[in-house]
């Protein structure tokens, strides 16, 4: 993304995609990447005490986006393949939002996620879907 003069338009948020904080069962709070066509792209893999810190987490991991791993494999309620993305530590931070029939798929999905974080650094408030 290139920058000209004043402060860049994020490519991604412009498209319509959305980070959504959602609370669990248990008041947890975790993160999830809306497409602009409503579906989930990727989901946070740990639960976070606060909204705040939530949110931190996921701009964290766009930021730090080359520093971690990641790949695609069974899924462990069998039948299908999940990706999902580690730190150095092995601490899991995200995942695929469903199982995919076909390995080909999931890959390109993870390949997909991986390429949109460098670009969600610069993603402003409409990501947040505030104005």
């Amino acid at each position: 993304m290139e920058r000209s003069g004043g402060a860049a338009r994020p490519a991604v948020a412009g498209a319509g995609m959305r980070c959504q904080i959602d609370i669990d069962g248990r008041g947890g709070f975790g993160w999830r990447l809306i497409a602009s066509n409503g579906r989930s792209v990727a989901v946070s893999l740990t639960s976070y005490d606060t909204h705040d810190r939530c949110r931190a987490a996921f701009v964290e991991l766009c930021s730090r986006h080359a520093g971690v791993g990641g790949g695609v494999q069974h899924s462990s309620e069998g039948g299908g393949w999940v990706w999902a993305v580690w730190e150095g530590s092995g601490r899991t931070l995200a995942g695929s939002a469903r199982t995919y029939e076909r390995h080909a798929t999931c890959r390109s999905s993870y390949d997909r996620f991986r390429a949109l974080l460098p670009e969600l650094v610069y993603a402003g408030p409409e990501l947040w879907g505030e104005s």
